[in-house]
């Protein structure tokens, strides 16, 4: 089952090619190259926390996939005051998404707690210092959002996912408004940044990652999209203020605007 939970009006059904599939033979070489790419990982240990080192493997990942990457040069992190981290905002399409923004800039990850189980990708994620929640644990939150709170006040920026769910469009979806508070705890600046995926050029779904569809099908719609491209766009930082509804609110019409990527 999908651990991220989504809303009922994005179903599996959402997901579909906006251009023709690949021949199987590229298929099988992608496959092929995954599994080297995966292997390496595992077994770089704990060296694959080292910034460079994790960088690689992701982009390592994308190329695998045949997924080009569409980034803005320069960090999404920004200098804060007195040394804090950035809190980076994202939006959020599949588990793709994750691979695409440590491909720009390894950052610490808020992820939901059964991530962490999954075979190969739990492990690596549990290696490069991933944060695990639970979602659904309202008792648990204040102690994860002072944790976060103290990862951006170490100097750590993190990456949070605050639609809680994965949509098939990037305005899909409310942004739960707790982990903004770890920002003005921290008076770490917010850097919101959007994700969208392509098929030679046209906007496309098939990367989503939606309703109970399991991973290894949604793998292998990844695996067989034809000239399938992810763009990271960096939006201007915010401030993070004292108002943690009004700051979601800001950081949500800078995900979902359709701006130009900021030189970050």
């Amino acid at each position: 089952m999908n651990p991220w939970a989504v809303d009922a009006r994005c179903t599996p059904g959402c997901a579909a090619h906006a251009a023709p599939r690949v021949p199987l033979a590229e298929a099988v070489r992608r496959y092929a190259a995954l599994t080297y790419e995966m292997t390496r990982g595992v077994a770089k240990g704990e060296r694959l926390a080292e910034f460079e080192t994790l960088r690689a493997q992701a982009r390592g990942v994308l190329a695998a996939l045949g997924v080009r990457l569409e980034a803005a040069p320069g960090p999404l992190s920004v200098s804060g005051p007195n040394g804090v981290g950035t809190l980076i905002v994202a939006n959020h399409v599949s588990w793709l998404d994750i691979v695409a923004v440590l491909a720009v800039e390894p950052a610490t990850l808020l992820a939901k707690r059964e991530v962490g189980g999954w075979p190969v990708i739990g492990t690596l994620a549990r290696r490069i210092g991933t944060r695990f929640i639970d979602r659904e644990g309202l008792r648990a939150l204040p102690g994860a959002v002072a944790e976060l709170t103290g990862t951006l006040r170490s100097g750590r920026s993190v990456v949070v996912f605050p639609q809680a769910t994965t949509w098939c469009s990037t305005s899909g979806g409310r942004f739960r408004r707790a982990t903004f508070q770890a920002a003005i705890d921290a008076g770490a600046p917010v850097r919101p940044i959007t994700i969208d995926y392509r098929q030679h050029g046209a906007p496309s779904t098939v990367a989503a990652f939606l309703g109970d569809e399991d991973f290894g099908t949604s793998l292998r719609r990844v695996v067989s999209a034809g000239g399938l491209s992810v763009r990271v766009t960096a939006h201007p930082q915010l401030a993070p203020g004292a108002d943690r509804r009004a700051l979601a609110a800001r950081t949500r019409s800078a995900v979902c605007s359709t701006e130009s990527p900021a030189h970050v």
